[in-house]
């Protein structure tokens, strides 16, 4: 018999003494008592715990859904699996090719911030960086040495609000030997900066070498370039 049973038997079913009537309990009172004697800690010792029903109601709720999957799949639950393997052999090469998603570079922010500082204080604070292997901060700081320098040179007008690719576009036509350089440094800038993407001992050594190639590059002037330039001669001129 079980406990619920018992109880129930024991309380509408009452032992009579002498020639009395049987004692009976009603309805209610009785389910009441049987709800609170049921609800000992004697009766849920082996109950499953929270988490063990929560687990269970899961692992159903999983089982109900493939079951209705593979009764509309052709195959049944083999053809089920194939599907699943394929999509994940496509996602996997579509990562494999195209690599970690990350945020399009924008380079609508300033270069500088409010504080002006001069070249050799961002070489300064570059080099800190590089020392302690925070290249995003150290390729930042490089970056910006580079055009406080090409501004102290007069080879760009101080001007705030300035990006990365402006300095870049303005300085190659100053050094066109260095354009090509000076485009990959505002990249790199604006991929560490805006984009998201992590930089390394590489990008910071580059832009070392752009920095330093720099200061030993001859700007071409426009009076000099225009004296350059070919200019026609007259068919009819004596040889």
């Amino acid at each position: 018999m079980s406990p619920a049973g018992g109880v129930l038997t024991a309380l509408l079913t009452l032992p009579r003494t002498g020639d009395e009537p049987p004692v009976t309990t009603p309805r209610d009172p009785a389910r009441e008592a049987a709800k609170r004697e049921l609800s000992k800690r004697m009766y849920h010792e082996n109950d499953p715990s929270l988490i063990q029903r929560a687990l269970n109601a899961f692992w159903k709720w999983v089982d109900k859904l493939f079951g209705a999957a593979s009764t509309a799949t052709p195959g049944g639950t083999l053809g089920l699996v194939v599907i699943v393997l394929a999509v994940l052999a496509v996602l996997g090469a579509l990562w494999w090719r195209l690599g970690t998603p990350h945020r399009a570079p924008s380079s609508s922010a300033a270069l500088f911030d409010d504080r002006p500082r001069s070249a050799a204080e961002h070489r300064a604070a570059a080099e800190a960086h590089a020392a302690q292997g925070h290249w995003n901060q150290a390729v930042q700081e490089r970056m910006r040495a580079v055009v406080r320098s090409l501004e102290e040179r007069a080879l760009l007008d101080p001007r705030p609000g300035r990006t990365a690719d402006e300095a870049a576009a303005e300085a190659g036509r100053a050094l066109p030997s260095q354009a090509d350089r000076l485009r990959g440094a505002a990249h790199d800038f604006d991929d560490v900066t805006y984009g998201g993407r992590a930089a390394d001992s590489s990008a910071y050594h580059r832009l070392t070498e752009l920095d330093h190639d720099l200061e030993r590059t001859k700007p071409v002037l426009a009076s000099s370039s225009a004296q350059n330039t070919p200019h026609s001669t007259s068919h009819g001129a004596a040889r």
